[in-house]
């Protein structure tokens, strides 16, 4: 297959692209504006394959999306390409819901001109799979509301949507989009919503990689509130696994929830960075030391949890990572790729993109 990933210089979805030229005989189209979170060194071992393509370009660029699908003409469209940093979202709103909504919109429009003249072998293996967030879905009773020992209530397919923040409601409205796309005009659709995801190549301003970062540092390491919000944690080269299985194995029309089967307290996060951090680089004091308290975000949702039985059952997919080994691994990757953190921080990355792919833009 031909399969055209926007969003692919991003966090997950350079792991996806990754995986696919890695794993499989399959080609990768990657469409990617570049924006701050998109870093194609995060591509770097896999850019002078055969079987990938890079363009620059804005999913909310019409013309230029059309260009794309006729040059290459993809078999599938795995749509990554999204603001995602929820903070962001509340100070400035406005650049999520363009390129959410109205990228995934521009998106979908262009997709469907390009499907709907595709002779009928072609029509019916063509895939749209609109990879999103347990977000969407607004947040679950926490333990401390609860009973001790009660069973408390995970995500499903089938959980209404009631998203918290900016960045939430713009990507429950991307949903709601390729599903009406479906609906009412056949594009063949599937949608996957995930947990929280973390390992290499994250950008430093999210948790996991800003705790490693500021430690290292000697900086604080801020925790909302009283760090008791829990999360779902999800390894991201488990997760490039289960897009892959979902846009080729995967059910036109069905919904599929990824999840790492791990929650935890954002405390409790923090410590075990911090105790990794005491094993492997060690120094007089514990890494705990540098834990501050900040006020919490607005709307802050409290616990997140994926119900992800429907992709183990049907398509077989299971995490293969454990938290406790995700997390080493990602610890480990961010101490033996220093350069790559501070090629982002100086901004040395974008003369590196200049040098290698300055004349395939």
């Amino acid at each position: 297959m031909k399969i055209l990933v926007t969003g692919g210089a991003g966090f997950i979805g350079s792991a996806v692209v990754r995986h696919i030229i890695n794993n499989t005989q399959d080609s990768v189209v990657n469409v990617d504006k570049l924006t701050y979170a998109g870093n194609l060194e995060s591509l770097a071992e896999v850019s002078d394959s055969e079987r990938y393509a890079f363009v620059q370009a804005d999913i909310c660029d019409r013309n230029a999306l059309d260009k794309i699908f006729a040059e290459h003409q993809p078999d599938a469209v795995m749509h990554l390409a999204a603001e995602s940093h929820v903070d962001r979202s509340i100070t400035g709103p406005a650049e999520f819901i363009e390129t959410n909504i109205v990228g995934t919109y521009t998106l979908l429009e262009a997709a469907r001109a390009y499907w709907s003249q595709l002779n009928d072998s072609c029509k019916a293996g063509f895939r749209f799979h609109h990879i999103s967030t347990d977000e969407v879905y607004g947040d679950l009773p926490h333990p401390d509301e609860r009973p001790a020992g009660e069973e408390l209530p995970l995500f499903t397919e089938t959980t209404s949507y009631a998203p918290s923040s900016p960045y939430s409601a713009s990507k429950a409205s991307s949903d709601h989009l390729v599903r009406a796309w479906q609906r009412t005009y056949g594009l063949p659709c599937i949608v996957t919503n995930c947990s929280n995801n973390y390992g290499p190549f994250h950008f430093p301003e999210k948790l996991i990689p800003l705790v490693i970062l500021n430690a290292l540092e000697g900086k604080n390491l801020p925790v909302y509130g009283k760090g008791d919000q829990i999360r779902d944690w999800l390894y991201v080269e488990d997760h490039a696994r289960a897009l892959y299985t979902v846009v080729t194995q995967g059910q036109i029309g069905e919904t599929y929830n990824i999840g790492g089967h791990n929650e935890k307290k954002n405390l409790d996060v923090v410590m075990t960075i911090c105790g990794l951090l005491d094993e492997l680089v060690p120094k007089t004091t514990s890494y705990r030391e540098q834990i501050t308290y900040v006020a919490d975000r607005p709307g802050h949702d409290r616990r997140y949890a994926i119900d992800a039985s429907k992709i183990s059952h049907e398509l077989n997919w299971k995490p293969q990572e454990t938290f406790e080994s995700g997390i080493r691994k990602t610890v480990q990757w961010y101490l033996s790729n220093q350069q790559w953190v501070e090629n982002i921080k100086s901004g040395a990355y974008k003369n590196w993109i200049e040098q290698n792919y300055g004349d395939r833009k």
